[in-house]
């Protein structure tokens, strides 16, 4: 399947709400394109406002090194300001808002 094609879908816990996200797309730009509102502030992965952790899935980044240590990468914690999702996700983001 190429690029611009592929969707995943995203479940925001504990909420419930879901949304899509397509290939290439920053998990940020995809919820608020489906009106959640994901905490945010520099968006390009260095202040941390929107760190939330992924129970399941997985992200690539569309920086080199977001601002996560090794450890946080490992215990499932994303930044979705510029985490794009690779696959279905589970994110865990208490403070998501809609708009």
């Amino acid at each position: 399947m190429n690029e611009t094609t592929e969707i995943f879908r995203i479940l925001i816990e504990p909420q419930g709400w879901r949304f899509a996200a397509h290939a290439g797309q920053s998990l940020l730009q995809a919820a608020l394109a489906a009106g959640i509102v994901l905490p945010s502030s520099c968006r390009n992965g260095t202040c941390r406002t929107c760190i939330c952790v992924m129970q399941v899935g997985s992200v690539r980044y569309g920086i080199e090194w977001p601002g996560l240590s090794r450890e946080e990468k490992g215990e499932g914690y994303v930044l979705p300001c510029v985490a794009i999702a690779e696959s279905d996700l589970v994110l865990h983001a208490p403070a998501a808002a809609k708009i």
